[in-house]
């Protein structure tokens, strides 16, 4: 039964309607829309925007909360000074439009952009099917780190940028989990996060801000603007008065099944003073076991050069 119903708290599921219908929930829905018109699906909306406390980003001494529902624009504006990997990350992302409207946990859960999936006439293991036509089809913009049966890389470039905090979501009926919990490994193709059909992710938690820290973030692209990397990364570095780093983190997206925390190179930065030598090695860390698909080998050389991009950023003007 098709038709929107507005949720009054996270947990609410309204009577009379059937899952098996089709029911998906609602926040800024701009992936969402894009969906029901390319696939003509019509299934009942359970629109989360009049939740309380649901979007707004509060903080204490332990911890910063941001609600699911908090718009991209918001993160990006309120978190700079604080979280700049993250601000940053949320800045460059899509367009001002969609940054206005589309939200942190949609971001986080918004489903592949696989043209296979998306059209409505192919099936593929997301959509009720048993095979993933990319991988013997077109797979341009698909991984190159092939360690699943889908071979379209996650599409959420906050979960990167939120792998390098250690950040953790809260979600209704269970303990929170990690980023990286929470997206999953890959293995199962039919989905593109762990949730169960009536959980709802409410929130996402990061551990204190620390001072002096600086970030970069960077998105190979195929054309000017707002369009979905090719590659991404995204850097946070903590330095001492020597300017050696004492701690830091990278991530990378668009070229694996999910954002991955790259601790492989984050070791070889800590120690140095980000000089020449040792981000080329960092850099050359990140495509260590990269297997591309046959039309994917240049993501190999692209995440070399964007993570090369990104640290030196980071050592000569990275924002705080």
């Amino acid at each position: 039964m098709s038709g929107i119903t507005i949720l009054g708290s996270a947990d609410e599921r309204p009577e009379g309607i059937d899952a098996a219908d089709g029911v998906v929930y609602r926040a800024g829905g701009t992936d969402l829309q894009e969906r029901l018109r390319t696939r003509g699906e019509t299934p009942h909306i359970l629109d989360l925007t009049g939740i309380p406390g649901f979007s707004g980003i509060t903080r204490d001494a332990g911890s910063t909360v941001i609600g699911a529902g908090t718009t991209v624009a918001t993160v990006a504006r309120e978190l700079a000074d604080d979280y700049p990997a993250l601000a940053l990350t949320a800045r460059g992302l899509a367009t001002p439009q969609v940054r206005a409207t589309g939200t942190i946990g949609g971001n986080l859960l918004q489903r592949t952009r696989c043209w296979y999936y998306r059209h409505p006439h192919t099936s593929c293991f997301k959509n009720g099917g048993d095979s993933c036509p990319a991988r013997d089809g077109r797979h341009l913009y698909g991984v190159a780190f092939d360690t699943a049966p889908c071979v379209h890389p996650h599409p959420s470039s906050l979960a990167m940028a939120l792998l390098t905090y250690d950040a953790q979501v809260t979600v209704t009926g269970r303990d929170p989990l990690g980023v990286a919990d929470l997206l999953g490994d890959g293995s199962d193709p039919t989905r593109d996060h762990t949730l169960g059909e009536a959980e709802v992710l409410t929130s996402v938690v990061l551990p204190p801000p620390a001072a002096g820290e600086r970030a970069a973030y960077l998105r190979t692209i195929s054309r000017f603007e707002a369009e979905w990397p090719l590659v991404e990364a995204v850097c946070r570095v903590l330095r001492d008065e020597s300017g050696a780093v004492t701690s830091c983190a990278v991530a990378i997206g668009g070229v694996a099944p999910t954002p991955l925390r790259m601790p492989a190179a984050e070791s070889v930065l800590v120690g140095t003073r980000l000089d020449d030598e040792a981000i080329g090695a960092a850099a050359r860390a990140c495509s260590d076991g990269a297997n591309p698909l046959p039309e994917t080998g240049y993501k190999v050389e692209l995440i070399e050069a964007t993570v090369r991009d990104v640290l030196e950023q980071v050592r000569q003007d990275g924002r705080r």
